[in-house]
C-alpha cells in the first residue's frame, strides 16, 4: 500500500483557461469547511505583473487567498515568470531552468504544513515545460491522484476523453473530474456532461455553473457544488488496491 496521504491531489485540465485555478480554489475551500488545513500550490506560472512591490500572478494570488495555511509565495509558486505564454517558451526567454526536483521539494514542504495540498498544473496535461519535460511528467513525478477539470464548451467530450487517457497512460490515478461551465450558452450542456460521465471511469465531483459575485462568494458557491465524499471514497478505494 502506498504511503501517500489520501487527500493531496494534482489538478489538471482539458485546456488552458478552463477554470483549473477556480476549481482548485473551490476544492481548497470545501476541504477547509471540513475542518482540515489546506494549502494550494501552482508550481509554474507565467504572466506575472509588478504591483505592491513584488511580482504577482492572479492564479497564484487566488490559491493563496483560498488556502487556510499562509505560505510564502516562493513556496506556492517556485517558478513565477513574467511573459504570458507557454512555460517552455517563457522559460527560454527569461533564461529560467525548470527543474522537477525543486518542485518536488516545494510539494514536500507544503505537505508538512497542511493536511490537504492541492497542486495545480499549468495549461493542459501535456504542455511542455522545457525541451525534455512536460506537465504529464511533472504529475508522474509528484505521483498524486489527479483531478481533471473539464471546461464545458464545444469540443469538451473529445478533450476530456483524450486527457483521461493520457493521465492513465502515465500510470496515474484519475480520482475524479469536475464539470466547469466555460460557455453558459453551450447547447446540450447536460447531454455533454452525461456523455463524459458514461465514458470516464472516475466519479463526477460536481458541476459548477457560471457564478456571479465577489471572488470569495464565487469560490464559496463553487465549493458547495463539489462532493468531497465521492472524492475521498474513490481515493481510499484506489489506495487500498495498491
Amino acid at each position: 500500500m502506498t504511503t501517500l496521504r489520501q487527500r493531496d491531489f494534482f489538478i489538471t485540465g482539458t485546456d488552458t483557461e478552463i477554470g483549473k485555478t477556480f476549481c482548485s480554489s473551490a476544492l481548497l475551500q470545501a476541504f477547509s469547511q471540513q475542518g482540515v488545513s489546506t494549502l494550494g500550490l501552482k508550481p509554474i506560472a507565467s504572466g506575472a505583473e509588478w504591483r505592491d512591490e513584488q511580482w504577482h500572478n492572479d492564479d497564484v494570488d487566488a490559491l493563496m487567498a483560498a488556502s487556510s495555511v499562509q505560505a510564502p509565495q516562493a513556496l506556492v509558486c517556485p517558478y513565477l515568470m513574467q511573459t504570458p505564454a507557454a512555460p517552455h517558451i517563457v522559460a527560454r526567454l527569461e533564461q529560467v531552468s525548470i527543474e522537477l526536483p525543486r518542485i518536488q521539494a516545494a510539494c514536500e514542504q507544503a505537505r508538512s504544513l497542511a493536511d490537504v495540498v492541492i497542486v495545480e498544473g499549468v495549461g493542459g496535461f501535456c504542455v511542455p515545460l522545457n525541451e525534455h519535460t512536460d506537465t504529464a511528467q511533472l504529475a508522474q513525478v509528484l505521483d498524486l491522484p489527479v483531478i481533471l477539470v473539464v471546461g464545458l464548451r464545444l469540443g469538451c467530450i473529445n478533450h476530456a476523453l483524450l486527457t483521461a487517457q493520457a493521465i492513465r497512460a502515465q500510470g496515474l490515478t484519475l480520482a475524479g473530474w469536475i464539470a466547469n461551465t466555460v460557455d453558459p450558452d453551450m447547447l446540450h450542456l447536460q447531454d455533454n456532461i452525461a456523455a463524459i460521465a458514461q465514458r470516464i471511469a472516475a466519479p463526477l465531483l460536481g458541476h459548477i455553473p457560471r457564478l456571479r459575485g465577489t471572488a470569495a462568494e464565487q469560490r464559496s458557491a463553487a465549493a458547495a457544488c463539489l462532493d468531497l465524499n465521492t472524492l475521498t471514497l474513490q481515493s481510499r478505494k484506489t489506495y487500498a488496491s495498491e
